[in-house]
């Protein structure tokens, strides 16, 4: 009797074994249950992020709601200019007094572009990217724009704008504007600039303008010598967020506080936008929210 007793102990003992070993083989123990990834809060009225590579979706909040963009509109400016026909980037602009008359009227962010002076298409895009220069903006729509006036140039370029913004089905998104100081007509989605600024990405002209922190260009002056302008890229996610690169920062009274982000690690690209976000501060805080949440999904 005791050794039937024994045996089936033994016999349990071994199935225990077994089943361990089974379990052992095939990760059922041992392995930790999966943290649910918590979605960030963040002070923005509308957000959202994506995989560029893949264009899957990884987090919206309010993502179709059409708000003003302020300068983050200059993502189209530089756009439209790059897919332009037969483009040089090294021709020449030289930069007229309504440029500079336009900044000074609307107190707007500035290049600090020279009355005179020639500066380059690709220098233009330095000016208009990194210091947000309004003046840059104008000098671009007057140059690729089409028309005998001044002002019938710019509305053919905010045409081409609207035109360009149509052909990548952004159907949240209208601009009235160059530089995003609109008229009350100028406005997307977190969803429909997330989608232009990687359509604008794909451009290594684009790609290298907006990653760059700092610049110094040697621009012609009226008189024939040359001086240095000095720009600094307003988006202060460069050198502070590892793999950060781009993409602008927009900024307004009915805008609030704007960002454009994109980031590369491992191989994996994410890219995104916060609307209306409450400070200089809370917008670039709102970015490293997201883009750490889309690293992990």
């Amino acid at each position: 009797m005791t050794t039937d007793i024994q045996g089936t102990r033994v016999r349990r003992a071994a199935a225990v074994v077994v089943t361990t070993a089974a379990m052992i083989a095939t990760g059922a123990l041992g392995a930790a249950p999966a943290q649910a990834l918590t979605t960030p809060t963040i002070a923005a009225k509308g957000g959202y992020v994506m995989n560029n590579g893949t264009g899957k979706t990884l987090y919206t909040k309010a993502a179709d709601t059409r708000r003003s963009t302020g300068s983050t509109t200059k993502i189209m400016t530089a756009k439209v200019v790059l897919s332009q026909s037969n483009l040089n980037l090294d021709s020449k602009v030289t930069i007229q007094k309504a440029y500079s008359d336009y900044i000074v009227r609307n107190n707007a962010s500035s290049a600090h572009l020279i009355v005179g002076d020639k500066v380059t298409v690709r220098q233009l895009l330095y000016g208009l990217m990194l210091p947000s220069g309004c003046d840059a903006a104008y000098a671009l729509a007057d140059k690729f724009g089409s028309g005998s006036t001044r002002g019938a140039r710019v509305k053919s370029f905010i045409g081409k704008m609207n035109t360009t913004a149509r052909g990548l089905g952004l159907t949240n998104t209208h601009f009235d504007s160059f530089d995003g100081i609109g008229n009350g007509a100028n406005y997307s989605t977190p969803r429909d600039l997330t989608k232009l600024a990687s359509s604008a990405m794909k451009s290594s002209t684009f790609r290298s303008v907006v990653k760059t922190k700092s610049t110094k260009q040697k621009v012609t002056t009226k008189s024939g010598g040359y001086r240095y302008m000095n720009w600094t890229n307003t988006n202060t996610l460069l050198g502070s967020y590892r793999g950060a690169i781009g993409v602008k920062t927009g900024s307004g009274p009915e805008a609030k506080y704007c960002l454009v982000f994109a980031a590369t690690r491992d191989g994996k690209t994410v890219i995104g936008t916060v609307l209306a976000s409450t400070s200089v501060s809370a917008r670039t805080s709102d970015a490293k929210k997201l883009m750490d949440y889309g690293f992990k999904k």
